[in-house]
C-alpha cells in the first residue's frame, strides 16, 4: 500500500525553526555586514567577503584542533585533502601556525 505524504509534512521538515548557533550568528553576521557595507554605486562585493572570512575562520579552527596536519582539517571539515590544500592556496592560508 503506497501512503500519500501531505505537502505540509514535507516543507515542516524542509522548514526546521534556526538553532541557537543560527540565531548567534546571524546577530553577529548583522554587525560585520554594517562594517563591510560598501554604500558606493559600484557592485557589492559583501557576500563574497563574508563567505572568505567564514571560510578563513573554519580552515584556521580546523589547522588548530588538528595540530595543522591538514589531512586531519580536512577530514575534520569533511572534505578531501587536495580539495582542502587548493582552497588554503585560494584564502592566501599557507597552513603554518600564526
Amino acid at each position: 500500500m503506497k501512503t500519500n505524504t501531505s505537502k505540509a509534512a514535507k516543507s515542516s521538515k524542509a522548514a526546521k525553526p534556526p538553532s541557537r548557533v543560527e540565531n548567534l550568528l546571524e546577530k553577529k553576521m548583522q554587525d560585520m555586514t554594517l562594517l563591510l557595507c560598501d554604500e558606493g554605486n559600484g557592485r557589492s562585493r559583501l557576500y563574497e567577503e563574508v563567505m572568505a572570512m567564514v571560510e578563513r575562520s573554519l580552515f584556521k579552527i580546523a589547522l588548530e584542533r588538528s595540530n595543522h596536519v591538514k589531512s586531519a582539517a580536512a577530514t575534520y571539515l569533511g572534505m578531501n585533502r587536495n580539495t582542502f590544500q587548493n582552497r588554503m592556496n585560494k584564502l592566501g592560508l599557507n597552513g603554518q601556525p600564526e
